[in-house]
């Protein structure tokens, strides 16, 4: 085997690196930049560091009418955990329901779970939105997660896990004298904990890019999540903070790469183990 360093491909993921990482440090440095400058196109690629300051006043009072920064933050963070642990507890009991019980029209089921991944999610909005205003949970904190907990695409993953499970550990759990619970908590959660793990870091970060379903069934800008701040900030072009727009878009940032960094052992796990 040939052990020379391929340089072509490093060039390209260095290219890769830099299309990806280049924009994000414009953001960096035009946050700490004044906001004239940048409509004039004077943006440098050298932050002032002495503009620090912009960061903490818009954590503490945001700017252009929007709820301060860390509310926004503690909204989304509440919603996206809400959205990637709800989306998990549902589609782990229906997999391990269609897997392991028997009972009729089971694989129909299934099916019609996942015909559901036919249909884009403009299609359901309109009787999404009268379900929960229905419900009364329209301009309401849970109104801003539940619709969004159920997941075709979870309940297929974990449905290809469980199917992987050798039948000659069902069948010894259940002599053992192991109940569905038992067997749920001691056997099948301990099996796909990697596939949890790298699943909740894809479905956190989906819940954090929320915008179009906050947009509609949250009017009370106390549930602002942060997108829906940032969208808010950007009015008139000749009225816009751009400066703090681009330090509420990198405060954005941070919450989603922490997850990301803090489980990135787990999340690689889970995607290697789930193409065993």
């Amino acid at each position: 085997m040939n052990d020379r360093p391929d340089y072509l491909a490093h060039l390209v993921l260095t290219l890769g690196v830099m299309l990806f990482a280049l924009p994000v440090w414009l953001v960096i440095a035009g946050s700490t930049q004044d906001s004239d400058a940048i409509m004039r196109g004077d943006l440098s690629l050298v932050p002032h560091l002495a503009n620090l300051s912009v960061y903490l006043r818009v954590l503490v009072h945001g700017t252009m009418g929007t709820m301060p920064v860390w509310h926004m933050l503690l909204i989304s963070f509440g919603m996206a955990m809400f959205i990637a642990v709800g989306k998990i507890f549902i589609s782990v009991l229906s997999a391990y329901a269609v897997v392991f019980f028997r009972f009729p029209f089971r694989r129909t089921a299934f099916w019609l779970i996942f015909v559901t991944l036919m249909l884009p999610v403009e299609v359901r909005i309109i009787p999404t939105y009268s379900v929960m205003a229905g419900f009364g949970l329209i301009n309401t904190f849970t109104g801003l997660w539940v619709p969004l907990i159920a997941s075709a695409t979870a309940t297929l993953l974990f449905r290809q896990v469980f199917t992987a499970i050798p039948d000659e550990l069902v069948e010894a759990a259940r002599i053992d004298g192991a109940g569905p619970l038992r067997f749920l908590r001691d056997i099948v959660l301990p099996v796909s904990g990697a596939n949890i793990a790298a699943l909740f870091v894809i479905l956190f970060v989906y819940g954090w890019n929320q915008y179009l379903w906050p947009l509609l069934v949250a009017a009370d800008p106390s549930l602002d999540t942060i997108v829906i701040g940032i969208v808010k900030m950007v009015g008139e072009e000749s009225q816009t903070d751009w400066s703090a727009v681009m330090a509420t878009t990198v405060l954005a940032l941070l919450p989603p790469i922490v997850v990301v960094v803090l489980m990135q052992r787990w999340f690689v796990a889970g995607l290697t183990e789930g193409e065993k």
